[in-house]
């Protein structure tokens, strides 16, 4: 009855294995496209404008900052995933090491994450498909353009293309991860040239005196940038959802998430450069494209039709990961019995969480349809950041704890990464409103009465529920 019980990870691997039913389909590279997926999207197509207007051209600082954070959470990331290759990212990292409250905790917070970010962007996805619709002079009509209040004097009562958006993604997600793959590849090619594209043009267009001064709101700024652009790389650990459907995951693993980081760490440290280069940081205010409105003040109004449809493109990938990554965290979940078994049931033919890809899309659908985008969007960089905390805990611990236990790929520096890691996410924490807390705080509330009401009777490790080999043995070990 602990709250602390904990799964054996040599048993976590071998069921992983022998019932997953999931098709393993996914390579090193693969991998890393479906990070990139995740992560370019967004954050550079529109919260560069926000976080210009925060930091100013100290932006390029701010990227860093959060880079350097969600860098020494990954190195924690890659080590669980060579060592642990099983679905679920943290929430299974936390299962084997804290103990089954702190796993329930952060698959929670996980779920916040992954469900409100589909949410939050597909919103900002249907402002950008309006806007393409609109230069061919087609428009959707306004009651059914965004969520209800979402325009101030519009009389608005859904969002219709943030719905279809997810619901299409859905269709897709339910068909097979070898399906899906290949169409995530096919859009990540595109937006990163797209984002190339614009390096290109845009450098010869940079007035250094933009850059002048630096730092206008001073380093407060630039850390209240930092938590902000935050969101630009919520993504990444997705990649450690598909462990059970990845090829030599112990290798390929920390290679899709660091491969992944890097790549996108760079491209947003030159994008945001080079546009608070173009255009003065004041002039982002209210702007909701600032890459595309970038490159129409240098002059290159014909990039600004590419820019519009790698942000499309680039926004459809992360609704697409973030996703992907909620099914497989509720499949986790479930499997360990504290959802409801319909979500680890797999497809025969498909050889995917079928119902339950469409129950959870079909949810996300709706909130993107019926709740406002800056409503939606608050919470996800809190939920992110208490993960990349815990899985910093997590793998302290399980070094402590199992030493012998074989690892592909070890975190550098140990102990002092982890402890980084912890404060860096913890100073980004800080630096959240102050009503973000209380929504995070009542969340957290939500989970806890979810918890002792019904996921820890329901539990595979709950006594009741346990084989008695299994429940001698858990007895002994305890």
């Amino acid at each position: 009855m602990s709250l602390t019980r904990k799964k054996d990870v040599s048993a976590m691997i071998a069921a992983s294995k022998r019932n997953s039913g999931l098709a393993r389909n996914l390579g090193a590279m693969d991998l890393t496209f479906l990070g990139i997926g995740a992560i370019i999207g967004t954050g550079i197509f529109v919260l560069t404008g926000t976080g210009a207007l925060t930091a100013g051209p100290g932006l390029i600082v701010s990227f860093i900052l959060s880079a350097i954070a969600c860098g020494l959470a990954a190195l924690a990331y890659a080590e669980f995933a060579s060592t642990i290759p099983v679905s679920g990212s943290v929430y299974t990292y936390t299962y084997a090491t804290m103990g089954e409250i702190f796993a329930w905790i952060i698959g929670w917070n996980l779920i916040l994450e992954y469900g409100l970010a589909s949410s939050a962007v597909a919103a900002g996805w249907s402002g950008y498909f309006q806007s393409l619709l609109a230069g061919f002079n087609i428009h959707v009509p306004t009651a059914l353009s965004a969520a209800p209040g979402a325009v101030e004097g519009a009389k608005t009562y859904f969002n219709l293309p943030a719905f279809l958006i997810l619901f299409a993604i859905t269709a897709l997600l339910s068909m097979g991860i070898k399906e899906t793959k290949r169409v995530n590849n096919i859009m990540v090619v595109i937006k990163v040239a797209v984002v190339i594209l614009f390096i290109v043009v845009g450098v010869g267009y940079v007035e250094p005196s933009n850059w002048t001064p630096f730092t206008p709101f001073g380093w407060g700024g630039v850390f209240s940038g930092a938590a902000i652009v935050f969101f630009a790389y919520i993504g990444f650990d997705a990649v450690t959802s598909a462990a059970e459907e990845v090829r030599d995951p112990q290798k390929n693993l920390p290679r899709g998430i660091i491969g992944s980081l890097a790549v996108c760490t760079v491209l947003y440290v030159i994008v945001a450069a080079i546009m608070t280069g173009i255009v003065p940081y004041q002039q982002f205010a209210g702007v909701d494209h600032p890459v595309s409105l970038a490159i129409q003040m240098a002059g290159q109004s014909w990039v600004a039709g590419f820019i519009d449809l790698g942000a499309i493109l680039g926004i459809t990938t992360v609704i697409l990961v973030m996703t992907y990554g909620m099914v497989r965290l509720a499949f986790a979940i479930s499997r360990d019995g504290m959802f409801p078994k319909v979500f680890s049931e797999v497809h025969p033919k498909y050889q995917t969480p079928f119902k339950a890809t469409w129950m959870i899309g079909l949810g996300s659908s709706l909130v993107a349809g019926f709740v406002p985008l800056d409503v939606i969007a608050n919470l996800v960089n809190m939920g992110t950041l208490a993960a990349f905390v815990l899985i910093s805990v997590a793998v302290l611990i399980l070094r402590k704890t199992q030493p012998d236990l074989p690892r592909a790929f070890k975190c550098p520096g140990m102990p002092y990464v982890p402890i980084a890691a912890i404060a860096a996410c913890l100073f980004l924490m800080f630096n959240l409103k102050l009503e973000t807390w209380i929504a995070f705080g009542i969340w957290l509330a939500m989970g806890l009465v979810l918890y002792f009401t019904f996921a820890r009777k329901s539990s595979n490790l709950h006594p009741g529920n346990m084989p008695a080999a299994e429940l001698a043995a858990s007895k002994e070990e305890q």
